[in-house]
């Protein structure tokens, strides 16, 4: 197949897959006769392996080593389950971060009373003072 077609398919732009086959993270693809790379279905398998892994957040450098790790069926999953151990750790820490965020905002709303900015608790807050 196609460039475009595995673009299609696994919903990922062909500059990225360009990017991806210039990082060694996905093979070369064979060239046809006009010159164009022909992707077969184990480029789709892999392309849609690393797509899926971006959405979980997994980093490049993880990706690189979650594909590596798959290429041996018959070791101990041990490492893999490390992988995922870190990424949750660093969605668990994220998803802290963004609730204490959510409630720093929610406490910065309930505290605003004013009617015009130069009375704003927010604007206040944000370490904004007028300078004239």
């Amino acid at each position: 197949m196609r460039i475009g077609e595995l673009a299609k398919a696994t919903g990922t732009k062909a500059e990225t897959i360009r990017y991806y086959e210039r990082e060694g993270i996905l093979p070369a693809a064979d060239r046809t006769d006009s010159n164009y790379r022909d992707y077969s279905d184990n480029h789709l398998a892999a392309l849609t392996f690393v797509r899926r892994a971006r959405q979980l957040g997994f980093s490049m450098a993880q990706v690189r080593e979650l594909l590596t790790l798959s290429d041996h069926d018959d070791n101990p999953c041990q490492d893999v389950d490390r992988l995922v151990q870190q990424q949750l750790a660093e969605v668990e820490r994220k998803i802290s971060d963004l609730m204490a965020l959510r409630e720093e905002l929610g406490q910065m709303l309930r505290s605003c009373q004013a009617d015009k900015i130069g009375e704003c608790q927010i604007i206040g807050s944000l370490g904004r003072h007028s300078v004239m």
